[in-house]
């Protein structure tokens, strides 16, 4: 903490507080574990932390979250900095994870302004795999949203449609077929 109040460049103050917000969710998991007197790799308070191991074999890193398994995807995100993450964070991956788990997508609900678009683009930089926010309103038509997909699926990058509401119900319905 002590190295953050003092004089840093703009991307080595990111990188510790980057730094600081994952050790106090780790310290926060390791706490509830203990508390729980969680003995097995097995139990659910373990599965369903985001979790990430290193296999020397194929110099892979894996990721696992419950059912949910991938290989780390090594897409160069930028120094950026992290979302805190809440135990409503963890339900939020574990949710958005099964998903993927199914090959289906997400779509994350509540009021304006509670971070479901930073929630997840906050899982692709967990998962390394690059997310395009696009932000929707009524004037986009069934090519501007076919654009969107083409690029999206040309890239293996995740879409996250902000406002999708707004998108006019003559084009979710082509956009549904």
């Amino acid at each position: 903490i002590t190295l953050v109040l003092g004089d840093l460049e703009r991307g080595d103050r990111t990188k510790i507080i980057t730094l600081i917000t994952l050790d106090v969710h780790g310290r926060d998991v390791v706490n509830k574990l203990i508390t729980d007197k969680v003995e097995s790799v097995g139990a659910f308070l373990w599965q369903q932390q985001l979790r990430f191991d290193f296999d020397p074999s194929n110099l892979d890193t894996n990721i696992k979250i419950c059912d949910y398994k991938t290989k780390y995807f090594y897409e160069w995100v930028g120094n950026t900095g992290r979302l805190v993450i809440t135990p409503l964070t963890d339900r939020c991956y574990m949710t958005l994870t099964q998903a993927l788990t199914f090959k289906l997508g997400g779509s994350p609900a509540g009021p304006a302004g509670t971070g479901k678009t930073e929630t997840v683009k906050d899982l692709g930089k967990n998962l390394a795999k690059y997310v395009v926010v696009s932000n929707c309103s009524d004037g986009m038509d069934y090519k501007s949203v076919g654009r969107i997909f083409s690029g999206l699926v040309q890239s293996g990058a995740w879409g996250c449609f902000d406002e999708f509401n707004r998108i006019r119900l003559p084009v979710l319905s082509v956009v549904a077929q």
